[in-house]
């Protein structure tokens, strides 16, 4: 009479098979991740974009000047008419809990706001007076100037 169920090797070869899969859904997983806080960064710093234009057409044609501050509880994106961001945005890549950054050019005619990006080492260098943005690899950013492209 022959018992009925599964033999150790059966077991081992299922517990092998599961584990291979598991090995190669991780690293997937993993890029999931990574894309949703990129698109997560994008879509704030778009919002964040808007708040500042806001700003510019509401306030004289003035930018917010506080960019060291800017998302302070008394700064001028968070406190103004209309009000578009209402508390602080965190980027999601900053292993400090740090929020996005806001750069300008000298005559504060040109800005960009940028988050450090996957990696967390991202930045943009400059701002130039003529609109152009100077970005190292993974940064993500929003500028109402173009991308420096000369090298």
């Amino acid at each position: 009479m022959k018992k009925k169920g599964f033999t150790l090797i059966e077991l081992l070869i299922v517990i092998a098979v599961i584990s291979i899969l598991i090995g190669i859904a991780l690293p997937r997983f993993r890029g999931m991740q990574e894309e949703g806080l990129v698109a997560q960064a994008k879509g704030e710093l778009r919002t964040l974009q808007t708040a500042i234009e806001s700003y510019y057409i509401h306030n004289s044609s003035a930018y917010p000047t506080d960019s060291a501050t800017w998302q302070s509880d008394t700064d001028s994106l968070t406190t103004a008419t209309p009000l578009i961001v209402g508390t602080a945005l965190i980027d999601p890549f900053s292993s400090a809990g740090a929020q996005y950054q806001l750069v300008y050019d000298t005559n504060t005619a040109y800005y960009a706001m940028y988050s450090v990006g996957p990696g967390g080492t991202g930045s943009v260098t400059a701002v130039s007076t003529a609109g152009g943005v100077t970005d190292t690899p993974n940064c993500i950013y929003v500028s109402n100037g173009e991308r420096d492209t000369t090298p």
